[in-house]
């Protein structure tokens, strides 16, 4: 009877273990938005209050996903608050619209800084010499669970701003893209046929852009996508979603593929 009692016991401990979880997350998501939160997105995400009534529904839900799931830090002194949490979630939680609920499952954490933070860099360079340097940036992501963001680059990109840039969008966008194992430009997708595709725009899109910033010729793209795959997919997502009349019209094929895989149409926004 005790090795009875002791199975019992031990399924019941298993049982609470994966159910407790699933109860508390859902009992986040049922929680009414507050309507504070709902000023916040309004004012520091334009764009929501031009999107029809379901999919601020569904950016509602996934929001409130996202701040029980992920923990936030702030750094460098900086204090979090209700609107750094909500702009960040909603910037972030843009590109989930229209997908399965799968809300960055790898992430755990989002560190804040309040301005441009200093990353230390290694580089191994000819002849095996390695140098270390110093870089400053706005926003990484890391395929450890971890996006670092600087909150006055966060504020300051709009949806609204004229270079298409948004440093959410493009460190979440890294986040897709490590979903796969390796950050290398292509995110998730359905099949062979659709990773086919996407390979052969995405790499005559990239040769252009390279070609642009190698003679300094105008583009809705910036410079900065033709580093590597990688960025040029977290740049493609900016501009995708801040300047989506343009690029519809001077990349139509680039337009389509990441429309199809976001399932949206931000111009409806715009």
């Amino acid at each position: 009877m005790p090795l009875l009692y002791l199975l019992i016991f031990s399924l019941t401990v298993m049982g609470l273990v994966f159910w407790l979880p699933r109860y508390r997350l859902q009992r986040a998501i049922r929680a009414p938005f507050p309507g504070n939160y709902s000023r916040i997105l309004r004012r520091n995400i334009p764009a929501y209050a031009r999107m029809p009534a379901h999919l601020q529904l569904q950016l509602k839900r996934l929001i409130k996903q996202f701040l029980h799931e992920k923990k936030f830090i702030g750094c460098d002194g900086f204090r979090m608050n209700d609107e750094v949490r909500m702009t960040i979630a909603g910037k972030a939680c843009m590109l989930l619209l229209n997908r399965p609920a799968r809300v960055f499952p790898d992430l755990k954490l989002v560190l804040v800084y309040p301005s441009a933070f200093i990353a230390p860099r290694t580089e191994l360079g000819v002849g095996g010499i390695v140098t270390h340097a110093n870089q400053t940036l706005s926003g990484e992501s890391w395929s450890d669970g971890r996006v670092i963001l600087a909150w006055d680059h966060v504020q300051q990109k709009g949806e609204d701003a004229i270079d298409g840039h948004n440093v959410v969008l493009h460190e979440f966008a890294h986040q897709l893209d490590s979903e796969t194992g390796s950050t290398n430009g292509a995110p998730l997708l359905m099949s062979k046929a659709r990773y086919q595709r996407w390979s052969a725009v995405m790499m005559r899109e990239y040769q252009k852009l390279q070609q642009a910033a190698a003679y300094q010729l105008e583009s809705v793209l910036d410079y900065y996508g033709a580093t590597n795959p990688a960025e040029f997919f977290a740049v493609a997502t900016e501009t995708f979603f801040e300047k989506s009349w343009p690029m519809a019209e001077l990349h139509p094929e680039l337009f389509a593929e990441l429309s199809e895989y976001y399932r949206v149409d931000p111009r409806e926004w715009h």
